[in-house]
């Protein structure tokens, strides 16, 4: 694949990417260069994760490698019991290998991490003791404030956070860290930080949030607002029946998780849209892009109650592996989280 084929798959379905120069020297000087992505093993995992899967099946196929962190301290730092830290890894990384199995990336393409084996080490903790006398309050505070739960009292373990993130950069040896767009404060800290302790600056990439299918931000602490990995096929269409979607207007989390992950998906598979009606509806409809769908929802020749169901089919279709090994993963998280 050529250097500007790689960067285009890089860049696609992302909202920013700070160094953008720097990844594209990266693309040309490096065969294998290395991306990593972390997710606290906080709230259960939901359908909002397949959006950083897919993009992690982006960089591997433009030639990186790939690192998924599973990081269990700093899910100790935002909230999680310690105690609980075990079970929940175990539960994150039982499931999380199942959505790259429905989007169809081999699990040998990435490489999972548990944050503990490496961030409890002596010389991670003195560099992040370095970190800590170069950063000031005010400024962990506010890297942090999109990503941890920080509240009106504040604990130290949120302002570690974000320089435990950057420090992760250093030792997990990778060139590029993706994340959510919520990241981002995390991210310009990190490249502030670390060249002063030695270390060189990253490239940063993002992609979008999906909002929720209520309220503005699919959250795992709010279970209306997303569809968790676990969820049955009626408990999937309920909630998509139950979700915001205003006929003619495509500001919505369904729309949006069209947009940046199913039609992503489905022209990777060279597959269109289908949504299925009865013949006095107007019979089916097939769309090969996100846009035609859009301007037919707008126009309002496209019902948000048949969008619905042919988006709770997709998701269902996602979760097929997860359906499979439903009772063991049940038991998995009743014991993280119940």
């Amino acid at each position: 694949m050529h250097v500007d084929e790689k960067f285009t798959l890089v860049q696609r379905n992302t909202s920013e990417i700070i160094g953008e120069s720097d990844l594209k020297e990266l693309l040309s000087m490096k065969k294998k260069p290395v991306v990593y992505l972390g997710t606290a093993i906080t709230g259960s995992p939901h359908i909002a994760y397949f959006l950083w899967a897919h993009k992690l099946a982006d960089f591997a196929r433009a030639g990186f490698s790939v690192k998924l962190l599973l990081a269990d301290v700093h899910g100790a730092l935002d909230g999680t019991g310690w105690d609980l830290l075990e079970a929940r890894y175990a539960y994150y990384s039982a499931i999380i290998p199942l959505m790259f199995e429905s989007l169809g990336v081999s699990k040998k393409s990435v490489l999972f991490v548990k944050g503990s084996d490496f961030e409890l080490s002596k010389k991670y903790m003195f560099d992040l003791l370095k970190l800590s006398t170069l950063v000031g309050v005010h400024d962990a505070t506010k890297a942090a404030s999109e990503v941890v739960k920080l509240g009106d009292n504040p604990r130290l373990a949120g302002i570690l956070y974000p320089l435990m993130q950057a420090l992760d950069e250093e030792y997990l040896g990778v060139d590029v860290q993706y994340g959510g767009v919520d990241q981002r404060k995390i991210f310009v800290l990190a490249g502030e930080v670390l060249p002063k302790i030695g270390y060189r600056k990253r490239v940063h990439v993002m992609t979008p949030m999906l909002p929720g299918l209520i309220g503005s931000k699919m959250s795992a602490s709010v279970p209306a607002s997303k569809i968790d990995l676990l969820d049955d096929e009626v408990t999937v269409r309920k909630k998509i029946n139950a979700a915001e979607c205003v006929a003619g207007n495509p500001d919505n989390g369904l729309m949006a998780f069209l947009k940046h992950l199913i039609f992503v998906v489905k022209k990777d598979r060279k597959e269109s849209f289908v949504v299925e009606r009865k013949a006095e509806h107007g019979g089916k409809l097939v769309y090969a892009s996100y846009e035609d769908l859009e301007r037919d929802f707008i126009s309002q020749k496209l019902h948000p109650g048949d969008l619905k169901a042919a988006v709770a089919r997709e998701i269902i279709s996602l979760l097929e592996p997860m359906f499979k090994d439903r009772e063991r993963l049940l038991k998995l998280r009743k014991a993280a989280y119940e």
